[in-house]
């Protein structure tokens, strides 16, 4: 019996990236949701109502698919990390971080479109940034150039330079697709894994 499409809501390489290494068959599908934080909403409600809202927008319109979604925000004490978006913010940012531990939330759905049980958690990880003078966080800047990303760095890449330590289950999860979490939601809807 043939397994339902696996669909991504994300536009996000990196989450791809990271679907891709499970070595299924996936598409992906932007799932274009507003990704405001409600009033009084923590941050683990936030992005468990986020990845849940992208893979429902996407179910939508796959009604026999198994959809994931997922969403992270990253929090420096009380405030949410946005994203840099050019060098000068980065390196305020990189700056802000130097000596902190940083919360990353993700937030993760599972969907089964055809039976609609919903599969949703949110998988934590901390980051402690080693001190950071300007001089290496220019220098690394300057090499991985992680505007796009909250907290200005990758921990995949270069990024792993600035941290002291990394706590959490799931690593992946700080790339934005925790897969051991994944992985179990699937075999959870019967869903076969290589």
């Amino acid at each position: 019996m043939p397994q339902p499409p696996l669909i991504l809501a994300s536009s996000s390489p990196y989450r791809r990236e990271l679907l891709a290494r499970l070595n299924i068959p996936f598409t992906c599908e932007n799932p274009d949701i507003d990704e405001s934080q409600n009033t009084g909403e923590t941050t683990v409600d936030l992005v468990r109502r986020l990845a849940t809202q992208k893979a429902r927008r996407v179910a939508d319109k796959h009604p026999a698919a198994i959809i994931i979604g997922a969403d992270q925000v990253a929090m420096s004490g009380k405030e949410i990390l946005a994203k840099p978006g050019n060098h000068a913010s980065a390196l305020q940012q990189l700056q802000q971080l130097g000596g902190k531990t940083v919360l990353f939330y993700t937030g993760l759905c599972v969907l089964n479109a055809a039976s609609h049980n919903l599969q949703v958690d949110c998988i934590t990880i901390n980051v402690t940034f080693r001190s950071l003078d300007l001089d290496a966080i220019n220098r690394y800047l300057l090499v991985e150039k992680p505007y796009n990303c909250a907290g200005s760095f990758k921990s995949e890449g270069y990024g792993i330079t600035l941290i002291e330590k990394i706590q959490g289950h799931d690593m992946t999860a700080l790339v934005g697709l925790p897969l051991i979490r994944l992985c179990a939601m699937l075999r959870e809807e019967k869903y076969q894994l290589p």
